[in-house]
């Protein structure tokens, strides 16, 4: 038994806690499934830093915390964490199922809906700035204080197809380096 628990017993109620034995504290670090996905996400973040500067000789850490980019670091915690389960569970375990369907779904939302978004925002944000040249002429916009001036929308909000398909190929890496080079 994991957590303490409440029992009737004869109509009296007896509270049941788990000895030091059965309360391993340890036990989430023994979790190869939830430690593959947390360092899919952590290396596929940091990775975005090197590939940016690759292809814009830009420098910008702020990648480490943003959405969007290559690889899609939820593509490759979902998949890490299937591959895992698939370790651990076997490909016909109810578990790697549940898995399997969120990883399409999570995989799916990235390349759809939020890459739409994105695409919308960057639009928003044209038709923001096309607003304010025109607000400038018949306006001081300059001197108001940027408090009081609109923010642009994030506009790296989804995956491109490509970055999902790597962002699920690291996830796969992970798992697969956890099982064979650390177990």
């Amino acid at each position: 038994m994991f957590f303490a628990s409440i029992q009737k017993d004869y109509g009296i109620l007896v509270l049941n806690i788990p000895t030091e034995r059965e309360w391993n504290h340890m036990a989430i670090f023994e979790n190869i499934p939830l430690l593959a996905a947390l360092f899919a996400i952590l290396f596929a973040q940091f990775v975005k830093i090197p590939i940016h500067f690759l292809l814009t000789r830009k420098l910008d850490i702020g990648l480490m915390t943003s959405t969007g980019g290559m690889p899609s670091s939820h593509s490759a915690a979902v998949t890490a964490l299937t591959t895992a389960i698939a370790f651990e569970a076997g490909l016909e375990s109810p578990l790697f199922a549940v898995s399997a369907i969120f990883a399409v779904i999570v995989m799916f939302d990235a390349t759809g809906i939020r890459y739409q978004a994105g695409q919308q925002a960057i639009i928003i944000n044209q038709m923001r700035a096309d607003f304010q040249m025109f607000v400038e002429d018949i306006k001081d916009w300059p001197k108001k204080d940027n408090e009081t001036k609109m923010k642009e929308l994030k506009t790296l909000l989804g995956h491109k197809p490509s970055e999902v398909f790597f962002g699920a190929l690291t996830g796969i890496a992970i798992s697969i380096f956890t099982y064979t080079v650390i177990l």
